[in-house]
């Protein structure tokens, strides 16, 4: 009850850092799919730069999430304190699940509805386009999901590099070893990757593409 309250005289507080949280995963997954899908593209045209594209992204996911922070602080332009930093390195971890997911997701059409096309008279980009895109659309719209909820979950570090968002009451919580604060910024990350979740799950059913 005690902490309901605090997080109730808090509520001000926490609804301007979830903003900023908000704002920091929108700006790095829109930056991400505007990266990551088109290069998953590209990948299905030169297949041998598949394996050291998606294995750098790869590599990306292993660089614990603090450290990528710190490793890009003193890089200059993207580096720093603030939001910078926190979205350059939002943006490296979700591009895994983007591209991964582009690529899979063109390279499972099958291969006789793309000769048919072919067949037809379309261009490559005509295929792409008309064919191959809208097929991929569900296995891509779930790599945005993923990318998405972990954005979430991530985000709340990018305190720790003066971002905001809702890490700020998290690493004061830990700092203070206060739980009533921690839970103040870890309730409404929670909430925030289950609704992102949920409403991604709604949007493919709206399309028909829930299997």
């Amino acid at each position: 009850m005690d902490t309901l309250r605090f997080l109730l005289e808090r509520r001000a507080d926490i609804a301007a850092q979830t903003a900023e949280h908000l704002f920091l995963v929108a700006v790095s997954i829109a930056i991400a799919v505007v990266i990551g899908v088109p290069l998953g593209i590209l990948l299905t045209r030169k297949p041998s730069l598949a394996t050291p594209v998606i294995g750098f992204a790869n590599v990306m996911q292993t660089v614990p999430s603090l450290a990528l922070f710190g490793f890009l602080i003193p890089i200059p332009l993207i580096g720093g304190i603030g939001n910078t930093t926190a979205i350059v390195a939002l943006v490296l971890y979700a591009l895994l699940p983007l591209l991964r997911n582009t690529y899979a997701g063109i390279q499972s059409v099958e291969p006789s509805v793309v000769e048919a096309g072919r067949g037809m008279g379309m261009t490559d980009l005509e295929r792409l386009r008309l064919i191959e895109i809208p097929l991929a659309l569900p296995t891509v719209l779930a790599g945005v999901r993923i990318a998405t909820v972990n954005a979430i979950g991530l985000a709340t570090i990018a305190a720790a590099v003066g971002a905001g968002g809702l890490g700020n009451s998290i690493l004061r919580g830990l700092s203070m070893v206060d739980s009533r604060l921690i839970l103040a910024g870890a309730v409404p990350a929670a909430a925030l990757a289950l609704a992102a979740d949920g409403l991604l799950g709604r949007f493919e059913k709206w399309l028909g593409w829930d299997r």
